[in-house]
């Protein structure tokens, strides 16, 4: 099957509910309707204009709010898997991502096995619990620095990748842990898969997510978890990935098409076809994507099919960066037409932009954020950036590893924890002993009459 390049624009952003942008309605129940239509959505602790996810939502879903996933939690129809990354999945789909085996989580368990006991038989009794409601404590488990890692963190990380805890919620970016039992139906639970028609439904997942991924998925991860391409005696339980494709285009679950100007082959969802074959004319719409955006998933499709050079810059060397650190590329009907950084420091301030720049951050002008409004500055009672200076200079009291500060807020008390040389994580803390986790940055934070915090300027 041979395909026009203007027929699969059309077809990809008409197959990614963006043409036009937000216009599925019906809040929470809008929410899952993306979700059985990408199959999951990737999550990311990375917060400038919103999360990923919630930016993901936000193009598609008309007037989306994001204590809607948090509805969701709670009516237990998602739920956090592995899928590429860490992805928030319907929660029928439980048992194709159900883990089976993972050496290497296991090793952590294992090595922090007295800790591990203690963190289980607290949340079976206690329910959904935080990393936060644990006492650090030390243990072998280094993080990707090497430094010494938080054996509760470390051991409430494995159990999630193993499959014995799972997400109850999320304050911020903190995941709160709870029992599979307690988070999902029984059916659901019940139901039980191979390893093979697990592998085999993730690489559907990923056809599905995106619309038109070739075979090697271009080095962008696309096909990350699967396995290696061909069978490899090191690992006898995964087929291959070339072999799962070819026994999902046997079942006529993936359809091989060729598109003008683009290289090699792609394939099609079944279900996808007659769309494909009379994509409809986008109609005028305007929407920005997440980094982790399915569309943005293959770099080299939006070169050959949008003429759009695209490079997530975020591990890119700062002086080698062409349009800033967190960009969200722009689309506009079926052309992908320009990028947004995210972030106002994307670039170096003018030398005449300085000083009202200065002026501004005095004011408690933060970011801009796509999703949940502009964060603003508090009008009173709120903590200015001065304020933030003289608490970087209280004397640091130690917990654990990690140098901490006591700050008194009026109704709150914040503790900052020492993350590096150049970032501080805060967690507030209200009377009632609320938690509201904040993204690591720079101290400069506004706090409302009310106790809830609206901006965090980095």
């Amino acid at each position: 099957m041979k395909v026009a390049r203007e027929d699969a624009r059309r077809f990809l952003v008409a197959r990614q509910l963006l043409a036009p942008a937000r216009s599925l309605v019906g809040g929470p129940d809008a929410v899952l309707d993306v979700l059985r239509r990408l199959g999951s959505i990737q999550l990311d602790q990375i917060e400038v204009a919103g999360r990923s996810h919630d930016l993901v939502l936000h193009a598609r879903v008309a007037d989306y709010d994001p204590a809607w996933c948090d509805e969701l939690y709670e009516r237990r129809d998602i739920f956090e898997a592995y899928n590429k990354g860490l992805s928030l999945v319907p929660a029928s789909e439980f048992a194709w991502f159900r883990v089976r085996r993972s050496y290497r989580w296991q090793k952590v368990l294992d090595d922090n096995s007295e800790v591990a006991k203690r963190v289980l038989e607290r949340i079976r009794a206690d329910g959904p619990l935080s990393s936060l409601d644990f006492e650090r404590e030390s243990g072998p488990t280094k993080d990707w620095f090497g430094a010494p890692m938080n054996a509760v963190r470390a051991v409430l990380e494995a159990y999630a990748k193993t499959g014995e805890l799972g997400t109850a919620r999320r304050e911020g970016n903190h995941r709160l842990y709870d029992v599979p039992e307690r988070l999902l139906r029984a059916e659901v639970l019940a139901h039980d898969l191979t390893l093979h028609e697990q592998l085999r439904h993730k690489m559907l997942s990923r056809y599905r997510a995106h619309g038109l991924v070739g075979a090697s998925g271009h080095g962008e991860g696309i096909f990350e978890n699967l396995g290696p391409a061909n069978p490899d005696p090191r690992y006898p339980e995964f087929p291959g990935r070339n072999a799962l494709r070819e026994e999902l285009v046997e079942l006529g679950e993936l359809v091989p098409v060729e598109v003008e100007g683009v290289s090699g082959k792609r394939f099609v969802v079944r279900d996808d076809i007659k769309l494909l074959q009379a994509p409809p004319e986008p109609p005028p719409s305007v929407a920005f994507l997440s980094p982790y955006d399915p569309l943005v998933w293959d770099r080299k499709l939006l070169g050959s099919l949008f003429d759009f050079d695209y490079v997530w810059e975020l591990y890119v060397q700062p002086h080698k960066r062409r349009w800033g650190w967190y960009v969200l590329p722009i689309v506009f009907r079926d052309r992908l037409v320009g990028r947004r950084p995210a972030d106002r420091l994307s670039r170096p301030p003018r030398r005449q932009d300085r000083a009202a720049d200065r002026r501004s951050r005095r004011r408690g002008a933060g970011s801009r954020r796509l999703v949940g409004g502009r964060l603003r500055a508090a009008a009173g009672g709120g903590v200015r950036r001065g304020d933030a200076r003289r608490a970087s200079r209280l004397p640091a009291v130690r917990g654990g590893d990690a140098p901490r500060m006591a700050v008194r807020l009026p109704d709150r008390e914040a503790t900052l924890r020492h993350r590096g040389t150049h970032s501080v994580g805060v967690t507030f803390r209200s009377r009632l002993g609320e938690r509201e986790p904040l993204s690591p940055g720079r101290v400069f934070v506004n706090v409302t009459r009310s106790g809830r915090c609206e901006s965090v300027i980095r």
